[in-house]
């Protein structure tokens, strides 16, 4: 039965000489996965910059409970980015972002939720001018749609030691939103950081290292 929904693509992989399995994070059914024939062809009608991570689309697509891999009918990008793709810094936390969303959200249940939460994200990412501190409110508010949001600094900090001037920022960043400027050193955003992703180390099974992390350290300092 075909359906309406928009999605956000999480990754895809080759398959055969021109298609892809791409893995959208749809609004209607949360993470599904679908076959895309020809997509990686030298034709004009190749849509291989459709789905590429991060990519914002409107679908139509088939969708039938329980089947692995579906079909896309129709296909468009719903907003195309104006700096996340422009600027490198906006491009180094937004592959931090993809890599997360990949190890993380599995969930099938509160779907449009999650997905209205990351597209609100994206969004926000790539018009604010003021970025410095995204990624870490960006961890946070997702944790909540996930499940384990937390209500309190210790549950982040676990057995693990933190001076209070970071303990300090870090309970500013549980009650900040994307606009909210907090300023903070270098070191004491990725104090921050490594606690948060140890957090959803905590949390998620199989969560491991970040291979973005090194990008994004070198980036945005």
């Amino acid at each position: 039965m075909l359906h309406k929904t928009k999605g956000i693509v999480f990754r895809f992989t080759k398959y055969g000489e021109t298609s892809i399995i791409v893995t959208i994070f749809t609004q209607a059914f949360g993470l599904q996965s679908y076959m895309v024939n020809g997509a990686r062809s030298n034709s004009k009608r190749s849509k291989i910059a459709l789905f590429q991570p991060l990519t914002l689309l409107d679908l139509v697509v088939y969708y039938k409970e329980n089947a692995n891999i579906l079909r896309i009918k129709e296909v468009k990008c719903c907003h195309p980015y104006q700096s996340i793709t422009q600027a490198v810094s906006k491009s180094a936390i937004a592959m931090f972002v993809n890599e997360v969303l990949n190890k993380a959200v599995k969930e099938q249940s509160h779907a449009e939720e999650i997905y209205d939460f990351i597209f609100r994200s994206l969004i926000t990412l790539d018009q604010q001018q003021y970025f410095a501190n995204f990624h870490l409110v960006f961890l946070l508010g997702l944790s909540k749609y996930l499940g384990f949001g937390p209500n309190l600094t210790e549950e982040i900090i676990g057995g693990h030691w933190m001076d209070q001037e970071e303990e300090k920022l870090l309970k500013k960043l549980m009650l900040a939103d994307y606009e909210t400027i907090i300023p903070m050193t270098y070191d004491q955003r990725q104090t921050l950081l490594i606690s948060l992703l140890r957090f959803y180390g905590n949390h998620i099974d199989h969560f491991g290292e970040m291979k973005s992390l090194p990008v994004l350290r070198e980036i945005l300092k």
